[in-house]
């Protein structure tokens, strides 16, 4: 899940004298179609929607701003700010999804360290607990991370049989509230509003 950081600016200004940039003001298509962070009201990201339908929100006060874009709506008697990150005004109730048993989300909830040796690597293995030949299910409860030596060293036994020990035993991990995040562009505005972990994944 790689995303690059992005400066908020609507529109690139260009060279006006002397080679000097102005900042005349981004298309108003560009700014109501703009990416706007919208966090629940305990602050937990929960949706990412256009600054068009975050304007909606904050004129019926169902929202609040806390951040803006570096660009403007022009109306019939005003200017408004385009946001970047609002506030809901009440707390949305939303199930988050259980994460997708994959390699790449094994290792992230054993964190890159073998289960067998605590040894940490990038080059890492799935093992089952109970091995397949044994009819282990191929579960969260049942898959672990281990490194090459340790997987050998195991084969198709039970820990018990081939006399290692799990460091932890595994489980499903929580569900991620910040699938929304995934392969977005993250603001620099939003970068507060987000947990170091998660800044972190989107930044590596």
């Amino acid at each position: 899940m790689v995303s690059q950081t992005h400066k908020g600016k609507l529109a690139e200004a260009p060279p006006g004298r002397n080679g000097v940039k102005t900042d005349p003001p981004a298309s108003s298509e560009m700014v109501v179609r703009a990416p706007v962070l919208v966090l629940n009201l305990n602050y937990v990201p929960i949706n990412v929607c256009t600054v068009r339908r975050a304007v909606v929100l904050l004129v019926k006060e169902k929202a609040e701003l806390l951040e803006n874009h570096q660009g403007q709506l022009h109306t019939v008697d005003r200017i408004i700010d385009a946001p970047s990150v609002i506030r809901l005004a009440y707390l949305v109730k939303r199930p988050f999804l259980p994460r997708k048993l994959s390699k790449k989300e094994v290792f992230l909830r054993d964190r890159y360290t073998c289960q067998y040796c605590a040894k940490k690597s990038q080059d890492l293995t799935l093992d089952h607990v109970v091995p397949r030949r044994q009819h282990g299910p191929h579960t969260w409860d049942n898959v672990v991370a281990a490194c090459t030596r340790c997987n050998l060293r195991k084969a198709g036994r039970t820990p018990a049989e081939a006399n290692m020990k799990l460091s932890k035993t595994p489980r499903a991990p929580d569900p991620n509230p910040y699938l929304i995040l995934q392969n977005r562009v993250i603001l620099d505005e939003w970068q507060a509003y987000l947990p170091w972990a998660i800044r972190g994944v989107q930044e590596g």
